[in-house]
């Protein structure tokens, strides 16, 4: 057995006891346990290859076969072993831009089973979750996947909460609903991460990492009862360019990727979480994805965003007509230096559509940058994909010059292997020239922040845009989010709506959008979800006239060094703790039911910390915006009462006095 011990910075590391070396098993069956021993991987290396996952010792996966197509050939069936392999890793890494701890430790147990037919599978035991992955040895330059078989057979009677969709060009922004497997058939397939849970035990969540010149993944039914199965977006052949941002296939190929033959394709992850709360505290998909491709990351400065299309520029009580021009963008700049706001965005209208070096006559994009360096605010620029996709060298290279902070890239609406491959080129070459990215219209995180730490958010879910044209942004969904789709890594919501209403008050208005739930609910996502570009998404009219809730959003950071999840119940309620420097911030929301919980401040320590708090006011079940701050002295012995009212939420900014 190999041992590997590493560390993050001057973190030290316990001493580890290593096995004798182990030896080629000649069985067919092989296994490998979590560093706690609560959760088992066994792999059935027979005719067919298989998988199976124990955890505390009931089955949760069962009997589940993997394969990899490639030609004629067919990995995983009839393959022979060569020699198998165990390491334990005891390590940790610093992620650039931290959603959940500044410091992560990577504990796993892995087997490396290799098969003559010139490929390995890699499989990894942690405590939160199991995973593993196919490893090409293949003498050829060049190999064509037909199809990869990844099956997940559920043990038991289970429920999935799925986003689900019927097709590969989407946005991925599912309404996650409660629906048996079987569902998943006949054209509705679920988006990753896929959530289930299994009667009378934990919960699993499925998805991947390190997707990179690859499908990606979607799961169907299976024809086994309980049985989930991958599907894959096959490669384009031809496609049409319906306007600058719809590029549909027209022609599919009858395989899903074309691969280098010595690679290791994408991670296929299950978590495990015996308590809900557990999930907000996974990080195996960034664990789990690709080392940082930089080595100077310093000029890469997460922070806070004041954003323009929701709100539609509709700012009041200024001298010039608002709208897409000079004027307005000065004014959100004006905005954000006041409350130590990063960036402002220059969303949809700043240039002429097709042309990213033509901006608009109201815009100077030069003497907005100018204007915002004197007052410490960058500008981040939008754009559609496929425009960047026709211009992307001499547009980059413009934005530059001009001193412009990053780039959001939207309507990708599709991962099939050219479009993951467009995600990993933006990534380089905005990297090359200093430059952030926040996807839009995009696939869900999978791996590409961590090896692209430019690349601080992804959209890939159904946020507070939708409350523009929807009425299905309700607390419920806000709060079922955090365990789906947040698994899967950064998620621009883009909260901050100002305008509050209780379900039977509110109304879809696209150019005076409003957010169902309480002002409290809304402050909440701020610690609750994580997005190191964090979207201040109503129009700077409205936060000044509240102060209050602006010595909040000013305050909250958008990372963090340390999170614990205090008390959660899938699309029932959160509430959680996250400390940057010496400061801790509590974040609760509930979904349409008002609750109790308490707040126990043994995270605290040590000491006498001041709290401000900002909770639903007695009224907000009628007047969402009814809101509260008090503050008072407390110590890490301390239970605080937090009430929420349906639809609502809670925050807390801790301070040692």
């Amino acid at each position: 057995m190999i041992a590997v011990i590493r560390g993050a910075g001057t973190l030290a590391l316990c001493a580890l006891s290593i096995a004798a070396p182990l030896r080629a098993q000649r069985s067919r069956n092989f296994t490998v346990t979590s560093p706690d021993g609560a959760t088992t991987l066994t792999l059935d290396a027979g005719a067919r290859v298989t998988y199976a996952v124990t955890h505390n010792g009931r089955s949760l996966l069962t009997n589940s076969p993997i394969s990899l197509s490639l030609g004629s050939t067919v990995l995983g069936r009839g393959s022979t072993v060569r020699e198998s392999s165990q390491r334990v890793v005891r390590d940790s890494m610093r992620p650039v831009a931290p959603t959940k701890n500044a410091v992560l430790r990577d504990r796993y147990n892995e087997l490396r089973v290799r098969f003559r037919e010139g490929f390995a599978l890699e499989l990894r035991a942690y405590d939160n979750g199991v995973a593993y992955r196919w490893v090409l040895e293949l003498p050829d330059s060049i190999v064509t996947v037909r199809s990869e078989e990844a099956t997940f057979s559920v043990a038991g009677s289970a429920t999935a909460i799925a986003g689900m969709d019927s097709s590969f060009m989407t946005h991925q922004e599912a309404v996650y609903k409660r629906v048996a497997i079987d569902t998943l058939r006949r054209g509705r397939r679920s988006l990753l991460p896929l959530l289930v849970a299994l009667d009378g035990g934990p919960k699993i969540a499925i998805t991947e990492s390190s997707l990179e010149d690859y499908a990606g993944m979607y799961l169907v039914a299976g024809d086994t009862a309980g049985a989930l199965v991958g599907m894959f977006p096959p490669v384009a052949l031809e496609e049409v360019a319906r306007n600058d941002r719809d590029v549909v296939v027209t022609k599919s190929a009858d395989y899903i990727a074309k691969v280098a033959g010595r690679r290791a394709l994408p991670w296929r992850i299950v978590m495990i979480a015996d308590e809900d709360r557990q999930l907000l505290e996974n990080s195996l998909a960034y664990l789990l994805a690709p080392a940082s491709r930089l080595t100077d990351v310093a000029w890469i400065k997460p922070g806070k965003v004041s954003w323009d299309w929701w709100n539609a520029n509709n700012v009041r009580g200024v001298p010039f007509k608002s709208g897409v021009n000079n004027d307005t963008y000065k004014y959100y700049i004006d905005f954000a230096a006041r409350y130590g706001l990063s960036y402002i965005v220059l969303d949809e209208g700043w240039y002429k559509l097709g042309d990213l070096l033509s901006p608009v006559p109201a815009i100077d994009v030069p003497a907005l940058v100018k204007y915002g360096q004197a007052r410490n605010v960058g500008v981040i620029l939008w754009t559609t994909w496929h425009t960047l996709e026709d211009q992307m060298v001499p547009a980059l290279d413009l934005f530059q010059r001009w001193g412009v902070k990053g780039i959001k890239v939207d309507f990708m609406q599709r991962d099939d292997q050219r479009v993951v491959n467009y995600y990993w080129r933006v990534a380089r070459e905005a990297a090359s020239r200093h430059l952030l990215v926040d996807f839009h219209g995009a696939h869900k995180p999978a791996g590409l922040q961590r090896a692209w730490p430019n690349v601080l958010t992804f959209e890939g879910v159904h946020g507070l845009e939708n409350d523009k044209w929807t009425n299905d942004v309700t607390p419920a969904h806000d709060v079922t989010i955090p365990f789906t789709r947040m698994l899967a890594g950064p998620m621009d919501f883009t909260p901050g709506a100002m305008r509050n209403a209780q379900p039977n008050q509110f109304r879809a208005i696209f150019d005076h959008p409003m957010s169902m739930g309480t002002r409290a609910h809304q402050l909440g996502m701020y610690v609750v979800y994580e997005s190191p570009l964090q979207m201040l998404a109503d129009d700077p009219s409205e936060y000044l006239r509240e102060a209050e809730t602006m010595e909040f959003l000013a305050a909250v950071p958008s990372v963090w060094d340390e999170t614990h999840a205090l008390a959660a119940e899938v699309g029932g309620y959160v509430l959680i703790a996250r400390r940057r420097g010496s400061e801790w911030f509590v974040g609760g929301m509930t979904n349409g039911t008002g609750r109790t919980l308490t707040l126990d401040l043994s995270f605290l320590g040590k000491g006498d910390f001041t709290m401000d708090s900002w909770s639903d006011g007695i009224n907000a079940d009628r007047n969402a915006s009814d809101y509260r701050k008090d503050t008072r002295t407390v110590t890490g012995a301390d239970r605080v009462t937090v009430t929420m009212a349906p639809g609502g939420g809670y925050v807390a900014r801790i301070r040692p006095r």
